[in-house]
């Protein structure tokens, strides 16, 4: 068999895995790129090991060190607390709220995953206790994070506009993070509305909203970890400072006056996560040098035009992307193939293609078999076992109906 096919089944091999079972994707994504890659392709081990993304290893490693000690040190729950106290118990305005400020939080660091799990057992509980459907505080909730997720400063828009930088498309992280931003902002108030969001804003069961959210006061190494947080941020976007190496140095800084604890830190933060990444795109390295992402692309290619590829690459990344990990597998699956899908439709926008990927891949991310939805199941007050699968089946129908929005949205604006 050609070594193309072997290693395209590999990467399929892998795929398939993480839609189906608990193992880490990156290991399987290592031992088979070792295996088909010296073994059945005649590459060196050097070769195989060379494609180990160091660059982003420091910069995920950097960003979730420094927001963990965030975290930990307990500055971002007294952000969360002093936004949701704003809202003053109106029903209505506390999902927008978590919105804003998971929107917020996701942006400035943390990323998607990790504003979700400090904001969903919070925003949860407030929503129950305000009378706000549960579906619709985790739409917002969730939808807030996933908005933010595409951050120069998020693991995922690091992962992102690292793997955008190879294909050639260098530069483009804000227009990035806006198209991602745009569609999920569109999309989430419109189904906030549709959904009976309208309604909630003459509510104000709650009452005060200070007693919704009781908020401890800022200390120094609060104040400390703010500034640390700010620097960062105007460093890269000023002096273009590397993100990853900025965030270690902030750390180092948290770690020195004793404002954080790295120790407690290093342990929570995603080393599953990161080792998915970096494994995926070993076992894409090997495709590249064996032809496997050049079948990959014709496969894709075959089924495609000019004119519909926005529509069907999002159709693509959108349904994998139910079931399996958008910025850990997919998007760095599919979006290598960008120069190649042009190549061989004999036009296209490469940005408007690697665009319907990442929206398209985002939109489904409120799915409960993704980490975004089962972190907001989770944090349901009560643990009631019917409240939560009522969640978990409007979840999953919201998942798969924005396999049909991403696709028709890409398609008509790219």
């Amino acid at each position: 068999m050609n070594i193309a096919w072997i290693s395209l089944g590999a990467l399929l091999t892998a795929v398939a895995l993480s839609m189906v079972s608990q193992v880490n994707v990156g290991v399987v994504s290592l031992a088979l790129a070792w295996i088909v890659g010296v073994y059945l392709g005649g590459m060196k081990y050097a070769d195989v090991i060379g494609a180990f993304p160091v660059p982003l290893f420091i910069t995920l490693a950097g960003v979730t060190l420094l927001f963990g000690m965030a975290n930990v040190n307990g500055t971002l729950q007294r952000l969360a607390a002093r936004a949701v106290a704003v809202c003053r118990g109106n029903a209505g305005i506390i999902p927008v709220m978590f919105f804003v400020v998971a929107l917020v939080l996701s942006s400035i660091g943390p990323g998607n995953i990790a504003t979700a799990a400090l904001l969903a057992p919070m925003g949860m509980a407030v929503g129950a206790q305000a009378g706000v459907p549960p579906f619709l505080t985790a739409l917002m909730l969730g939808n807030g994070a996933q908005a933010g997720a595409l951050s120069p400063f998020a693991p995922t828009g690091v992962i992102v506009n690292g793997v955008m930088a190879k294909i050639g498309l260098a530069g483009q992280e804000w227009t990035t993070y806006g198209n991602n931003l745009l569609a999920h902002v569109v999309v989430t108030f419109v189904a906030y509305l549709l959904f009976g969001g309208w309604r909630l804003f003459t509510n104000h069961k709650a009452g005060d909203g200070a007693a919704l959210a009781p908020h401890e006061p800022f200390e120094t190494k609060h104040w400390l970890t703010l500034g640390v947080l700010a620097a960062v941020v105007l460093g890269v976007i000023l002096f273009e400072f590397q993100v990853g190496m900025a965030a270690l140095t902030g750390a180092t800084f948290l770690s020195l006056v004793r404002a954080g604890d790295e120790k407690e830190a290093i342990k929570r933060m995603p080393w599953g996560v990161v080792l998915m990444v970096c494994g995926v795109t070993v076992l894409i390295g090997v495709l590249e040098k064996t032809q496997g992402m050049s079948l990959f692309t014709d496969i894709l290619a075959s089924v495609s035009s000019p004119s519909t590829v926005t529509g069907v690459v999002a159709f693509a990344t959108g349904i994998v992307s139910v079931y399996s990990s958008t910025s850990g597998v997919v998007l760095p699956a599919f979006l290598p193939t960008v120069p190649g899908l042009v190549e061989r439709l004999g036009g296209g926008d490469p940005m408007a293609i690697a665009s319907s990927m990442v929206v398209g891949g985002h939109l489904v991310d409120l799915s409960p078999l993704s980490t975004i939805g089962a972190l907001c199941i989770a944090a349901l007050p009560g643990h009631n076992a019917e409240e939560s699968r009522r969640l978990f089946n409007h979840l999953l129908a919201w998942g798969m109906s924005m396999t049909v929005v991403g696709t028709l949205a890409c398609w008509l604006l790219f």
